[in-house]
């Protein structure tokens, strides 16, 4: 199976090509600026067009939450526009397109977990900006899978729990929001989610069952502080060092850009349509530290 991915150095991104080297059966062509372009959608149909993929998948997106708030065209640019460019152009070549989302469409309000069919508000430009792109790509492919996921993080590219062992290295205690819960996703995770469902394309073909909007997110729901102090006890338990975690308010640490205080999101669907179960937050949060802190300590051993 022949499958285009949009960016190259993404987490989401990254994750994919490494997981499809594993596998021969997979042509996996990663495209990242300069040569293809959100921001220049004249950019997208001839590399499209040039791998004639089988499968289209886009992580690629404006994701500075909130920049976002004072770079709104350039975030409605890439998300909305750009991703339309994208589902059309696999649209030209025959390709389904996989299309990553996010958490912030939804406002947040909702006592529970959110289904895909929940009403969407987006508090943001950010979240704007990925519903509107959701519109877009639905509008421009008939067969699409827009896959919205949460907290995604990785050993490589900017993420929380890099941020939290950076910080631990430097501060005797942290202080994280703990009013915000929702469900940390680790992208070589949302990768294999990615693959399985190419892989299940590959077998039946494209079936309308498949498309429309699917949760993909960790199944394991915590707060931010509950989040850094997972990373801070998994890190010790490795022989790193432990700092205290101390939890304080959304308030207490005002942002450009509102969050969602909930963003769970239900995975129910994933499982029952393409029978993927991501694993546990303790499994795939401790796979990150083992090699986030083995590179570290290889680093650390390499002569100067």
């Amino acid at each position: 199976m022949r499958i285009f991915v949009l960016g190259a150095e993404g987490q989401v991104a990254r994750s994919l090509r490494e997981a499809a080297a594993a596998d021969p059966t997979l042509a996996l062509a990663c495209a990242a600026r300069p040569d293809v372009d959100l921001a220049r959608p004249e950019t997208i149909g001839p590399a499209l067009e040039a791998f004639r993929p089988d499968l289209v998948v886009n992580p690629a997106a404006y994701t500075a939450v909130d920049k976002a708030e004072s770079e709104a065209e350039l975030a409605f640019a890439i998300n909305r526009d750009g991703a339309a460019a994208v589902a059309a152009a696999a649209a030209r070549v025959g390709a389904p397109i996989i299309h990553l989302s996010t958490d912030y469409v939804f406002d947040g309000a909702k006592d529970g977990l959110y289904v895909e069919t929940d009403p969407v508000a987006p508090q943001g430009v950010y979240g704007r900006s990925k519903l509107e792109g959701e519109q877009a790509v639905a509008g421009a492919n008939p067969r699409h899978l827009i896959l919205r996921t949460a907290w995604v993080y990785a050993p490589f590219g900017a993420n929380f729990v890099r941020t939290m062992l950076r910080l631990s290295g430097e501060r005797d205690r942290l202080r994280v929001v703990d009013d915000q819960i929702g469900c940390p996703t680790y992208a070589p995770d949302i990768a294999d989610a990615v693959l399985a469902i190419a892989r299940r394309l590959a077998a039946t073909g494209w079936r309308d069952e498949y498309g429309g909007v699917t949760h993909v997110a960790g199944p394991d729901a915590v707060s931010w502080c509950g989040f850094a102090r997972a990373v801070a006890a998994g890190a010790a338990a490795r022989g790193g060092r432990e700092v205290p975690v101390d939890a304080i308010t959304t308030a207490d640490y005002p942002t450009p850009a509102r969050r969602p205080a909930n963003s769970r999101l239900s995975i129910a669907r994933l499982a029952e349509v393409f029978d993927v179960r991501p694993p546990p937050l303790a499994d795939s949060l401790g796979r990150c530290l083992d090699r986030l802190l083995e590179a570290r300590a290889s680093d650390l051993g390499r002569p100067t």
